[in-house]
């Protein structure tokens, strides 16, 4: 009878329960007005001064405001203000300070003009608590007086003020101070007037402090910054510098407040991991509540975020696609956004499927199930149609390569003109040998394109056809590019020094190291190792952690390596700047973006002439130039453009793919009602089993059952049969 209760137990839960029993979000969330994502490492770097990965801009995008942002919906790609009641206007002026024209050869200097939307708050913060009498409630002097302060949830009172100009002023001198290592700083001070002076002012005040002291950044002189009152701020640059504009959408621009940076340095905080780099304050849409990298990270909306409407016209299709139907509703739409560590891509794929993740990409064990390629073009199958989710191709502006450090003595460009000759031809073999086409379509499932140079589709100086082939790796054959044969990558991999890939002199194999974050699997890695197999390279894998890989590419201790660049914003200066000599890793002490090393004299002096130019003819000549000289050093030795696919489930509004911004959780929405009736239709259980089994448990207790009942009324009555 035991048995019996607890089973009609169990069905009467699961009749009065709206929750799916393999639910993993909790109960009490259950029809909130919740988007639910993953993650799969967590954050390194969550203060806008330091952040350059897309992983981290998803969320500190939402958290801070730039003073520019790009419209959501418009292609080609338009800014607009974010905290600005206007784009900022621009002054020219000569070496002498007097007004010129922007097209005059004179100009010395550009100067941005700017003006802050009035009553801007932020985030509550415990950086802004006050007390009766103004002074901050949290202002500790020693570690034994924060040592009662274990986390950030222990500081219990918060506070707030009023964004003004001297946020901006302050976020743009913490890009120049040396200890953040900003990636941007060195970049930056080529353009910021007074940028390097301020730098080395910042060096030597702190050689006064003790170490980990705060340093108040706002009395030091900045020359190229003006505050000009609460609202108004100027940034001045040295000469003409356009994509700055594109700069200003970005988070490094974001505001900071000057209480936030003393807040974090308080004694003892950075012991215990209360650091900016942890715990964000903006005045964006959403303020992170939550940060548990091995459990969960959650946004939820700013409750003191200013006015802001979701736009109201977009591009051509977007109001036919329901792009338009919130127009003129307050953002953010969401309450929350609510990331899970997911590391596998089986478990998330499953928990999408069955309705509790909203969003997923498509990994390469699922693309199948999700996917169907036919005449008809790119499909979703008739499981997912039948789900009613929806399918988003997005060409990703990004390009991915298999780079070489060109210092390396083996295969860099090291040496005399005969040596350096020779490597640059066991580059182009190598490069010949290496299939990224199989590559892309066995481990990728087609969604990308070869590249042949390093600017993405979709980005003007895009070169596609006869006259965008790399020559020294393809031919032009019937309509389309083909990769060069076997046989020229062994004649070229002769002439550089290594007949049948042993060296011509000693007689030793040769053996390439490429250095990975661990993060590659055996299948790619083998794959890998068989391309250099066919000119009979051996290719040694160096696994190692993301930092230790940081380390080793920052000294030049790498050899060949993996990685990709992601626009931050949509020009060609962004991606040719990845191969301009002085931005090298080695010689920015690590923060440089160009990974390989390469410094080519030609190049650097037409990037130059070619970097501050408006689009044009002329520019577009110098870029096909500077793509040449690249395709004959072959710095990378290949590089591919991803495609994305998106797959939103039938409830998950407003989704528009942008190639740019990580600014767009406010555009979101969802319909908790009809996620949570998908849910329960999806993950009904399945009880005619557990049905079965307690039938056949009970055929077998009768027996038992009866035989016990006898005995024990032979036990009562002694003489009854």
């Amino acid at each position: 009878m035991s048995f019996v209760l607890m089973f009609s137990t169990v069905l009467m839960l699961t009749a009065c329960s709206d929750q799916a029993w393999n639910n993993p979000h909790p109960e009490s969330e259950s029809g909130q007005n919740i988007i639910y994502s993953a993650f799969a490492e967590r954050p390194k770097h969550l203060d806008p001064a330091r952040s350059y990965s897309s992983d981290e801009a998803r969320f500190i995008d939402n958290i801070y405001q730039p003073p520019l942002e790009y419209h959501y919906l418009k292609r080609p790609y338009e800014l607009i203000p974010s905290t600005l009641t206007e784009m900022p206007r621009i002054e020219y002026t000569d070496a002498d300070g007097k007004p010129v024209g922007e097209d005059s050869e004179s100009v010395a200097f550009s100067t941005y003009y700017f003006e802050i939307k009035p009553g801007i708050q932020y985030q509550p913060h415990p950086a802004f608590a006050k007390n009766a009498v103004g002074g901050f409630v949290y202002d500790f002097a020693s570690e034994q007086e924060s040592a009662g302060y274990k986390a950030f949830d222990d500081f219990k009172q918060s506070g707030s003020r009023e964004l003004t100009a001297g946020d901006y002023i302050y976020q743009i001198k913490r890009l120049a101070d040396p200890t953040l290592l900003s990636p941007v700083r060195g970049l930056l001070s080529q353009y910021i007037d007074g940028m390097t002076q301020f730098s080395e002012s910042v060096s030597s005040a702190r050689e006064s402090l003790p170490a980990g002291q705060w340093l108040d950044l706002r009395r030091l002189d900045f020359s190229g910054l003006e505050l000009i009152d609460e609202r108004h701020f100027s940034v001045r640059l040295k000469g003409k510098y356009p994509q700055f504009k594109y700069w200003l959408a970005y988070h490094f621009f974001a505001p900071m407040p000057w209480e936030a940076d003393r807040f974090y340095h308080l004694p003892g905080l950075a012991q215990r991991n209360i650091v900016l780099d942890w715990h964000p304050v903006g005045t964006g849409p959403f303020m992170m509540t939550r940060n548990n990298p091995n459990e969960v990270i959650i946004l939820e909306r700013n409750p003191n975020y200013h006015q802001d409407v979701y736009p109201s016209e977009g591009d051509e299709g977007d109001a036919e696609a329901g792009l338009l139907a919130d127009a003129g509703k307050p953002l953010p739409l969401l309450d929350k956004a609510v990331y899970r560590l997911e590391k596998e891509a089986i478990p998330l794929w499953t928990k999408f499927l069955q309705g509790y993740y909203d969003r997923s990409g498509i990994s390469g064990d699922s693309f199948d199930q999700a996917i169907r390629i036919s005449g008809d073009g790119i499909n979703l199958t008739d499981e997912m149609q039948q789900k009613g989710i929806r399918l988003e191709k997005e060409v990703v502006l990004g390009t991915y390569y298999f780079g070489v450090n060109m210092l390396d003595p083996v295969i860099g460009d090291t040496g005399s003109k005969e040596e350096r000759a020779k490597k640059r031809k066991l580059r182009q073999a190598l490069a010949i040998a290496y299939d990224a086409q199989e590559n892309i379509s066995i481990f990728y499932n087609g969604r990308g394109e070869v590249s042949m140079g390093p600017i993405p589709p979709g980005i003007f100086g895009y070169q596609s056809g006869k006259e965008g082939i790399n020559p020294y790796v393809f031919d032009w054959k019937n309509g389309e590019p083909q990769r060069k044969p076997l046989d020229e990558a062994k004649r070229l991999l002769a002439e550089a020094g290594y007949p049948q890939g042993r060296n011509a002199v000693t007689g030793e194999p040769l053996v390439l190291n490429l250095d990975t974050t661990g993060g590659g699997s055996s299948a790619t890695l083998n794959w890998m190792i068989e391309q250099f197999k066919k000119l009979n390279i051996q290719l040694n894998v160096r696994g190692t952690d993301y930092n230790r890989f940081k380390e080793k590419m920052g000294t030049g201790n790498a050899q060949l390596f993996q990685w990709g660049w992601l626009a931050d914003y949509p020009d060609a200066e962004n991606f040719m700047f990845l191969l301009y000599g002085p931005n090298g890793q080695v010689a920015n002490g690590g923060s440089g973006v160009n990974s390989t090393n390469y410094n080519n004299a030609e190049y650097n002096r037409l990037f130059e002439q070619m970097q501050l130019m408006e689009d044009s003819p002329q520019r577009m000549d110098i870029i096909r130039k500077m793509v040449a000289i690249v395709q004959r050093d072959t710095p990378w030795l290949s590089a591919w453009h991803p495609l994305s696919y998106i797959l939103n489930n039938q409830w998950v509004e407003n989704t528009k793919p942008h190639g740019i911004s990580k600014a767009v959780l406010k555009y979101f929405a969802v319909d908790p009602q009809l996620r949570q009736q998908s849910q329960r239709q999806w993950n009904r259980p399945v009880l005619w089993p557990l049905i079965i089994v307690a039938a056949i448990v009970l055929l077998l207790a009768i027996p038992g059952i009866r035989a016990y009942r006898r005995r024990q009324q032979r036990r009562i009555h002694p003489g009854r049969k």
